[in-house]
């Protein structure tokens, strides 16, 4: 077990800027003290007593207030730490301006409108996306062919049986031929999310609903998941592929694996498996949980690839720091070599960090188009 070294240091600034001046007696910076390593330090809390960081067991109400405040605490210090340096070498400025428990207080309610905001737009029902892919190589006999990805749905307790009911409504309402689930569906083992997951047995498509694992089924019983998933209805392609004729042509629909399966010593993406067997002419589309590997996925003669796990960035200006970490790609749609890639934001987000600002989640459905 072990401290959450960022948090912890979020904590040390905070008692050096706020707590130890505070005009009280040793009991009662003492008592501040504790209960601010406690709102800091919520992973470690979660992670050793309350079933994982990615799936902390709480009821709903008592986990979103916790993350609200622990959000809120991030915001807070980031505030805070620009104002600091803002403030250097300006100090008599600063405070003929405010008084420090008046910036205090005024930084407090800034911090607090992000954090409330961000968090109510993570734990939001995604609205559907539509979206048309023009793609050159599909035949026509595949044209307005229509498929909903659902990425990222991330069901915890922070995100609902009640929640997932109403996105699988939404998404039967749009009557599709597929259904793509591209990862991390899931947080936690079978046992705690059976309710939730138990919603995505009325998912609806004309040729079927297909997934693929992301890293979060490897965190939360990899194994256990991949028999529960297929009595949901669900088909999972893990580095193989189906063939589905439709109007005289084939589709092939593949999956891959995830790259954290080496933790676990499972299988990794292997594209050459996933499409082995599959049928030259067949159009193929490709549900990799990470797009970082488009660039392999495309040599192998992927027309069209379905990805999310980046979630957008979650909050504009982190948008830069999360596509360098997915070689580049962060949401919406790319061309890479003769293969279009689309990134989906997602339609959840893992309990360690729900929050969104100005990167709605989404549904999306893709209506194809030949040329």
């Amino acid at each position: 077990m072990f401290i959450h070294l960022p948090a912890l240091l979020i904590f040390l600034y905070f008692l050096y800027r706020i707590i130890l001046p505070l005009k009280a007696g040793n009991g009662g910076k003492i008592a501040a003290a504790l209960l601010l390593f406690c709102l800091s330090q919520q992973h470690f809390f979660y992670r050793c007593f309350l079933g994982g960081m990615a799936s902390p067991e709480l009821p709903t109400p008592a986990l979103t207030l916790l993350t609200c405040i622990f959000v809120w605490l991030l915001f807070f210090f980031v505030l805070m730490l620009l104002y600091d340096v803002a403030a250097l070498g300006k100090k008599n400025a600063a405070k003929a301006a405010f008084s420090p428990a008046r910036r205090q207080v005024l930084t407090i309610c800034l911090a607090a409108v992000p954090a409330v905001y961000g968090v109510r737009q993570a734990v939001a029902v995604p609205e559907v996306h539509h979206l048309e892919a023009r793609l050159p190589s599909l035949p026509r006999e595949l044209d307005g062919l229509s498929l909903v990805q659902i990425s990222d749905l991330h069901i915890s307790s922070l995100l609902p049986a009640p929640r997932v009911r109403t996105v699988v409504e939404k998404v039967n309402a749009l009557q599709p031929d597929l259904v793509v689930l591209t990862g991390d569906m899931v947080d936690g083992p079978p046992d705690r999310r059976a309710g939730g997951a138990a919603q995505l047995k009325e998912l609806r498509a004309r040729y079927g609903v297909f997934g693929c694992a992301g890293n979060h089924e490897y965190y939360a019983d990899f194994h256990a998941w991949m028999k529960v998933f297929p009595t949901l209805g669900i088909t999972m392609l893990l580095n193989n592929h189906k063939v589905i004729p439709i109007g005289g042509q084939n589709l092939v629909l593949a999956g891959v694996t995830d790259i954290v399966a080496k933790r676990y010593a499972l299988p990794m993406p292997d594209i050459s498996a996933a499409l082995a067997g599959a049928p030259e002419n067949g159009f193929r589309i490709l549900m990799d949980h990470r797009p970082g590997g488009a660039a392999v996925n495309a040599r192998a003669g992927v027309d069209l690839q379905l990805s999310g796990h980046t979630h957008g960035g979650q909050i504009l200006g982190m948008t830069l720091l999360v596509a360098e970490y997915n070689e580049g790609y962060l949401s919406g749609w790319y061309q890479v070599g003769n293969m279009r890639l689309y990134v989906s934001p997602g339609a959840g987000l893992w309990g360690g960090f729900p929050v969104r600002l100005g990167v709605p989640s989404e549904i999306a459905a893709v209506t194809l188009r030949a040329g």
